[in-house]
């Protein structure tokens, strides 16, 4: 079973935090602020933070843009990932991804099973790797923001966790 072995020293990463909305701002973006607070509370550092509306080139660009970035190991993107159409940001994920990591979106709709029912099957939840960064697409609401973040991210992004984690992939994640 999972469990973080305190005997090993913690090891932040810097996490850039973006969300798709044409309706949110600074001042409204809740689970946004989720996100950054229990980024923080956790050590991690916030590296980036913006607010793009539903468009899919932009996304593709701020993505890409942070992918480039040395400072960012991590790019945790919050709305856009439900079945209407205006909801591209899986899309733009996917465009982005060298490689998928498609046991984050089937385990978060599992956990989300548990609290909201057969309304799982609307998020399209991702996560994949761009040029070394690790890449996770969030729904817009503020459970799905905690419950990620507590039941998943939370582990996978602490070097400590046991029996593997995400962040001692990191230097391995560009390798030939």
């Amino acid at each position: 079973m999972s469990r973080i072995d305190e005997s090993r020293t913690f090891v932040p990463v810097n996490i850039a935090v973006l969300t798709v909305s044409d309706t949110r701002t600074l001042e409204n973006d809740t689970s946004g602020q989720i996100l950054v607070d229990r980024i923080e509370v956790k050590g991690h550092k916030v590296a980036a933070r913006a607010i793009v509306k539903d468009d899919f080139d932009v996304i593709v660009a701020q993505f890409r843009q942070w992918c480039d970035d040395p400072e960012i190991d991590v790019i945790i993107s919050t709305g856009g990932t439900g079945v209407t159409g205006r909801d591209v940001t899986t899309e733009a994920h996917q465009k982005v991804y060298d490689k998928e990591i498609p046991g984050f979106g089937e385990l978060f709709r599992w956990l989300s099973y548990a609290k909201i029912g057969t309304s799982m099957v609307q998020s399209r939840a991702t996560a994949g790797v761009s040029g070394g960064t690790y890449m996770f697409a969030l729904p817009g609401s503020n459970g799905a923001c905690k419950d990620a973040w507590d039941d998943i991210l939370f582990y996978q992004l602490d070097i400590r966790h046991r029996p593997c984690n995400f962040v001692e992939l990191m230097p391995r994640l560009t390798e030939k």
